[in-house]
């Protein structure tokens, strides 16, 4: 799938670029420029296209694109509506290279990415499960991936479990991976849906 960058906003445009330096990618100029793209990855800013968002992620997704809107101030409700209309990922538009290149590997995945932060958030407003016994289920976990799954569960994020755990993030990573992998889940969302 190419890569397609779109912001009116050269500054943002170039942050991009450089998260991208690995890539290969194409700028266009203009929002109309995007109509006929098909089959690719489009990484758009929210302000740039906020006014016909809902159309554009409609239009897009119908020629099999796969949305990233990216945004300066993320909100938890405008991540919701964004991807209701068809977007793939939604995060914040001057996030570290890391995330953004982490999305477009769910992107590519056929997966939908959600900024970290906001994906605690989400965790958080889920409601709790009356019935569920999570013990049958953590019985498949060490007893670390155990204490990192619970924490997972209620919306922390790896570098807050990191800090109360005394271990470092990418430990904390390592666990959730394999936490996920014998769970059977994707991603913190999924874990927190089959533990609350």
């Amino acid at each position: 799938m190419s890569i397609i960058l779109y912001s009116d906003d050269i500054n943002l445009l170039a942050h991009w670029e450089k998260a991208l330096e690995n890539e290969t990618y194409k700028s266009v100029d203009e929002l109309y420029q995007l109509e006929d793209i098909q089959n690719s990855i489009i990484i758009i800013d929210y302000e740039s296209c906020k006014r016909d968002c809902e159309k554009f992620l409609k239009v897009s997704r119908e020629r099999d694109n796969r949305v990233l809107v990216l945004d300066r101030l993320p909100e938890l409700n405008r991540a919701k509506r964004v991807l209701k209309f068809g977007a793939f990922g939604y995060g914040n538009a001057l996030m570290r290279p890391h995330f953004i290149l982490s999305a477009l590997d769910a992107l590519r995945e056929g997966m939908i990415w959600l900024y970290p932060e906001l994906t605690s958030q989400l965790i958080l407003e889920l409601p709790e499960s009356e019935e569920k016994n999570n013990e049958i289920m953590l019985q498949k976990l060490t007893p670390r991936e155990k204490e990192v799954a619970l924490l997972l569960k209620e919306g922390l994020t790896y570098n807050e479990i990191a800090e109360r755990l005394d271990i470092s993030a990418r430990t904390v990573k390592a666990h959730a991976q394999a936490t996920y992998q014998k769970l059977d889940v994707k991603d913190r969302l999924g874990l927190a849906l089959l533990l609350k």
